[in-house]
Protein backbone atom coordinates (compact mmCIF):
# COMPACT_ATOMS: atom_id res chain seq x y z
CA UNK A 1 0.00 0.00 0.00
CA UNK A 2 2.59 2.26 0.75
CA UNK A 3 4.96 1.54 -1.79
CA UNK A 4 1.56 2.05 -4.28
CA UNK A 5 1.43 5.33 -2.36
CA UNK A 6 5.12 6.11 -3.20
CA UNK A 7 5.20 5.37 -6.93
CA UNK A 8 2.22 7.27 -7.33
CA UNK A 9 3.36 10.30 -5.61
CA UNK A 10 7.08 9.61 -7.24
CA UNK A 11 5.12 9.67 -11.29
CA UNK A 12 3.16 12.79 -10.29
CA UNK A 13 6.55 14.50 -9.34
CA UNK A 14 7.80 13.39 -12.98
CA UNK A 15 5.11 14.58 -14.82
CA UNK A 16 4.95 17.91 -13.00
CA UNK A 17 8.73 18.06 -14.03
CA UNK A 18 8.22 16.96 -17.61
CA UNK A 19 5.16 19.52 -18.10
CA UNK A 20 7.42 22.48 -16.58
CA UNK A 21 10.21 21.34 -18.43
CA UNK A 22 8.28 21.39 -21.59
CA UNK A 23 6.85 24.69 -20.51
CA UNK A 24 10.53 25.98 -20.68
CA UNK A 25 11.86 25.04 -23.58
CA UNK A 26 8.18 26.20 -25.32
CA UNK A 27 8.72 29.26 -24.01
CA UNK A 28 12.63 29.89 -25.47
CA UNK A 29 11.51 28.33 -28.71
CA UNK A 30 8.98 31.12 -29.15
CA UNK A 31 11.11 34.08 -27.81
CA UNK A 32 14.67 33.24 -29.44
CA UNK A 33 13.15 31.46 -32.76
CA UNK A 34 9.44 32.11 -33.24
CA UNK A 35 9.05 30.88 -36.81
CA UNK A 36 10.41 27.19 -36.34
CA UNK A 37 8.24 27.29 -32.63
CA UNK A 38 4.94 27.82 -34.15
CA UNK A 39 6.41 25.58 -37.11
CA UNK A 40 6.48 22.78 -33.88
CA UNK A 41 3.60 23.70 -32.82
CA UNK A 42 1.11 23.42 -35.59
CA UNK A 43 2.56 19.91 -35.82
CA UNK A 44 1.83 19.49 -32.03
CA UNK A 45 -1.51 21.10 -32.55
CA UNK A 46 -4.82 18.81 -31.12
CA UNK A 47 -8.31 19.29 -30.13
CA UNK A 48 -7.10 18.52 -26.34
CA UNK A 49 -8.08 22.33 -25.10
CA UNK A 50 -7.89 21.27 -21.56
CA UNK A 51 -4.17 19.84 -21.82
CA UNK A 52 -3.29 23.17 -23.57
CA UNK A 53 -4.92 25.21 -20.94
CA UNK A 54 -3.52 22.57 -17.61
CA UNK A 55 0.03 21.88 -19.00
CA UNK A 56 0.41 25.53 -20.23
CA UNK A 57 -1.51 28.51 -19.22
CA UNK A 58 -2.47 27.41 -16.01
CA UNK A 59 1.27 26.47 -14.74
CA UNK A 60 2.11 30.39 -16.27
CA UNK A 61 -0.75 31.82 -14.11
CA UNK A 62 0.59 29.46 -11.13
CA UNK A 63 4.41 31.00 -11.17
CA UNK A 64 2.82 34.46 -12.49
CA UNK A 65 1.16 34.45 -8.84
CA UNK A 66 3.93 32.78 -6.57
CA UNK A 67 6.23 35.53 -8.15
CA UNK A 68 3.90 38.50 -7.42
CA UNK A 69 3.81 37.08 -3.82
CA UNK A 70 7.46 36.62 -3.09
CA UNK A 71 8.78 39.86 -5.20
CA UNK A 72 7.24 41.89 -2.15
CA UNK A 73 10.30 40.59 -0.62
CA UNK A 74 12.49 41.38 -3.39
CA UNK A 75 11.04 45.24 -3.42
CA UNK A 76 10.07 46.11 0.33
CA UNK A 77 12.73 45.90 3.04
CA UNK A 78 10.08 44.67 5.20
CA UNK A 79 7.60 41.55 4.03
CA UNK A 80 4.52 42.57 4.73
CA UNK A 81 2.36 39.28 4.33
CA UNK A 82 -1.32 41.96 3.16
CA UNK A 83 0.64 43.50 0.59
CA UNK A 84 2.13 40.03 -0.44
CA UNK A 85 -1.22 38.69 -1.03
CA UNK A 86 -2.08 42.13 -2.80
CA UNK A 87 -0.01 41.48 -5.26
CA UNK A 88 -0.74 38.22 -5.79
CA UNK A 89 -4.59 38.32 -6.11
CA UNK A 90 -4.10 41.45 -8.53
CA UNK A 91 -1.45 39.81 -10.91
CA UNK A 92 -4.12 36.63 -10.45
CA UNK A 93 -6.73 38.33 -11.80
CA UNK A 94 -5.33 40.41 -14.25
CA UNK A 95 -3.13 37.64 -16.21
CA UNK A 96 -6.61 34.58 -15.85
CA UNK A 97 -8.82 37.10 -17.13
CA UNK A 98 -6.63 38.93 -19.47
CA UNK A 99 -6.05 35.54 -20.79
CA UNK A 100 -9.56 34.50 -21.21
CA UNK A 101 -11.02 37.83 -22.11
CA UNK A 102 -7.65 38.29 -24.52
CA UNK A 103 -9.63 34.77 -26.19
CA UNK A 104 -13.03 35.76 -26.36
CA UNK A 105 -11.86 39.01 -27.91
CA UNK A 106 -9.43 37.44 -30.61
CA UNK A 107 -12.34 34.57 -31.82
CA UNK A 108 -14.71 37.68 -32.08
CA UNK A 109 -12.76 39.62 -34.33
CA UNK A 110 -12.16 36.44 -36.27
CA UNK A 111 -15.52 35.86 -37.06
CA UNK A 112 -16.50 39.48 -37.87
CA UNK A 113 -13.44 41.02 -39.21
CA UNK A 114 -11.94 37.90 -41.07
CA UNK A 115 -14.95 35.86 -41.99
CA UNK A 116 -13.55 32.70 -40.56
CA UNK A 117 -15.91 30.28 -38.23
CA UNK A 118 -15.24 31.20 -34.59
CA UNK A 119 -12.84 28.81 -32.87
CA UNK A 120 -12.33 29.10 -29.21
CA UNK A 121 -9.42 26.25 -29.01
CA UNK A 122 -7.85 27.96 -31.43
CA UNK A 123 -7.89 31.25 -30.60
CA UNK A 124 -7.15 30.66 -26.96
CA UNK A 125 -4.08 28.50 -28.07
CA UNK A 126 -2.87 31.21 -30.51
CA UNK A 127 -3.55 33.99 -27.29
CA UNK A 128 -1.91 31.28 -25.05
CA UNK A 129 1.54 30.89 -27.17
CA UNK A 130 1.63 34.28 -28.16
CA UNK A 131 1.50 35.92 -24.50
CA UNK A 132 5.19 33.97 -23.25
CA UNK A 133 6.80 36.89 -23.18
CA UNK A 134 4.67 38.59 -21.40
CA UNK A 135 4.38 35.75 -19.39
CA UNK A 136 8.14 35.76 -18.71
CA UNK A 137 8.81 39.83 -18.24
CA UNK A 138 6.11 39.32 -15.56
CA UNK A 139 7.54 36.65 -13.56
CA UNK A 140 11.09 38.68 -14.07
CA UNK A 141 9.57 41.83 -13.14
CA UNK A 142 7.86 40.82 -9.70
CA UNK A 143 10.66 39.27 -8.34
CA UNK A 144 13.25 42.33 -9.75
CA UNK A 145 11.44 45.59 -9.41
CA UNK A 146 14.67 47.10 -10.39
CA UNK A 147 14.70 45.67 -14.14
CA UNK A 148 11.31 47.94 -14.76
CA UNK A 149 13.30 48.99 -17.79
CA UNK A 150 12.72 45.45 -19.97
CA UNK A 151 8.54 45.92 -19.68
CA UNK A 152 9.34 47.73 -23.45
CA UNK A 153 11.04 44.48 -24.69
CA UNK A 154 6.63 43.67 -24.59
CA UNK A 155 6.61 45.06 -28.09
CA UNK A 156 8.29 41.73 -29.14
CA UNK A 157 5.34 40.73 -29.24
CA UNK A 158 4.43 41.84 -32.43
CA UNK A 159 7.21 39.60 -33.57
CA UNK A 160 5.94 36.42 -32.01
CA UNK A 161 2.39 37.21 -33.55
CA UNK A 162 3.56 38.18 -37.13
CA UNK A 163 5.20 34.94 -36.96
CA UNK A 164 2.35 32.59 -35.75
CA UNK A 165 -0.38 34.94 -37.99
CA UNK A 166 0.20 32.42 -41.30
CA UNK A 167 1.17 29.15 -39.95
CA UNK A 168 -0.77 28.79 -37.32
CA UNK A 169 -4.05 31.14 -37.40
CA UNK A 170 -3.78 30.39 -41.34
CA UNK A 171 -4.33 33.67 -42.25
CA UNK A 172 -4.34 35.03 -45.65
CA UNK A 173 -0.82 36.90 -46.81
CA UNK A 174 -2.78 39.97 -47.68
CA UNK A 175 -4.65 40.25 -43.75
CA UNK A 176 -1.36 39.14 -42.15
CA UNK A 177 -0.71 43.28 -41.37
CA UNK A 178 -4.32 43.82 -40.27
CA UNK A 179 -4.65 40.01 -38.09
CA UNK A 180 -1.47 41.28 -36.10
CA UNK A 181 -2.32 44.83 -35.31
CA UNK A 182 -5.55 44.02 -34.12
CA UNK A 183 -4.47 40.94 -32.11
CA UNK A 184 -1.59 42.15 -30.72
CA UNK A 185 -3.06 45.23 -29.25
CA UNK A 186 -5.89 42.54 -27.74
CA UNK A 187 -3.06 40.32 -26.26
CA UNK A 188 -0.72 43.51 -24.64
CA UNK A 189 -3.66 45.33 -23.64
CA UNK A 190 -6.06 43.17 -22.35
CA UNK A 191 -4.36 42.16 -19.13
CA UNK A 192 -3.16 45.69 -18.23
CA UNK A 193 -6.62 47.48 -19.27
CA UNK A 194 -8.05 44.25 -16.26
CA UNK A 195 -5.34 45.13 -13.89
CA UNK A 196 -6.34 49.22 -14.17
CA UNK A 197 -10.42 48.31 -13.73
CA UNK A 198 -9.42 46.48 -11.15
CA UNK A 199 -7.37 48.97 -8.79
CA UNK A 200 -10.12 51.34 -9.26
CA UNK A 201 -12.57 48.87 -8.19
CA UNK A 202 -11.21 47.38 -5.75
CA UNK A 203 -8.59 49.81 -4.00
CA UNK A 204 -7.70 47.50 -1.56
CA UNK A 205 -5.89 46.12 -4.16
CA UNK A 206 -3.91 48.77 -4.37
CA UNK A 207 -0.50 48.46 -2.65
Amino acid sequence: MYYARFVLHLSTLRNIKNMFKELYYTTISLIFSPSKAWRDLCEKRTDNNEKFLSDFVYPFVGVITLAAFLGVLFARKEFDIQIALKSAILSLLSVFGGFFLASYLVNEMWHSLFRREKNMKLCQNFVGYSSVLMFSLDIILSLLPVFFFLRFLVLYTIYIVWEGAIPYMDVQEPEQLKFVGFSTIIIIGTPYIIGFILRLLMPGLRY
